[in-house]
């Protein structure tokens, strides 16, 4: 299988002296009847070997869990409406600046706890410090993300929540590939790590490892990397 990165992408990166590859690896267009594991194996078993780490998108994650959802049969509430007016508008993503995606974290983070983040990010904006609302409302609000120009069809028309109990299912991938697995939350801003399969993985490191997102999830469709020492 050729080995090809991105555009404007490097395959290796260098993280505490070591450099690393990064593969990206090209799937079909990812649904919800898809079942992850079989995506995984069926994507990475050209590669992959033993001692790799398999770093996935969670956004294919999210898709396959059925967690993401057509804006065209969404009618977001009053209230979404609302404090969407108070979100900052980032060029980098919709997160929940969209009465859609507000929807979703007003379902999947709950009322209380977007009530709070709201509030400390009116308490924090006078001083400049952006995320307070992220912060408090955790990745479950972050990894929210809504229709924009770029992204494949027919997810551009879609907003998604963030993957439910990802730690269990990179657990669960692990014992399917025999490889460590990794759900990341990646972009031109950074990275997070929402599941890891063990504990041991340090997040700082899989960031790290990330940080000038090499996957590229829109027409590229590589929402898989393997990755090894090079």
């Amino acid at each position: 299988m050729e080995i090809k990165a991105n555009e404007g992408k490097n395959i290796n990166i260098t993280v505490d002296g070591v450099e690393y590859m990064r593969i990206p690896c090209k799937t079909k267009l990812i649904m919800k009847e898809d079942d992850l594991g079989e995506v995984l194996d069926e994507y990475t078993k050209e590669i992959r070997q033993p001692g790799d780490m398999i770093f996935v998108s969670e956004k294919i994650v999210a898709i396959t869990q059925g967690r993401a959802f057509p804006i065209s049969e969404m009618n977001p509430s009053w209230l979404a409406k609302f404090l969407v007016k108070f979100v900052y508008k980032s060029p980098h993503g919709i997160g929940i600046s969209s009465p859609y995606t507000m929807q979703l974290a007003l379902e999947d983070v709950g009322l209380p706890r977007i009530f709070l983040g709201c509030l400390a990010a009116a308490v924090t904006k006078p001083f400049g410090v952006r995320g307070a609302f992220y912060k408090v409302c955790g990745y479950r609000a972050r990894a929210i993300d809504g229709p924009a120009d770029g992204v494949i069809p027919p997810y551009n028309g879609y907003a998604k929540m963030a993957p439910d109990k990802p730690h269990k299912v990179a657990q669960e991938m692990k014992e399917k590939l025999g490889n460590e697995v990794v759900i990341i939350d990646a972009n031109d801003l950074g990275a997070n790590i929402l599941g890891k399969s063990s504990k041991s993985l340090d997040d700082k490191f899989l960031c790290a490892l990330f940080r000038d997102n090499p996957l590229c999830q829109n027409s590229q469709q590589t929402p898989i990397a393997v990755v090894r020492k090079a």
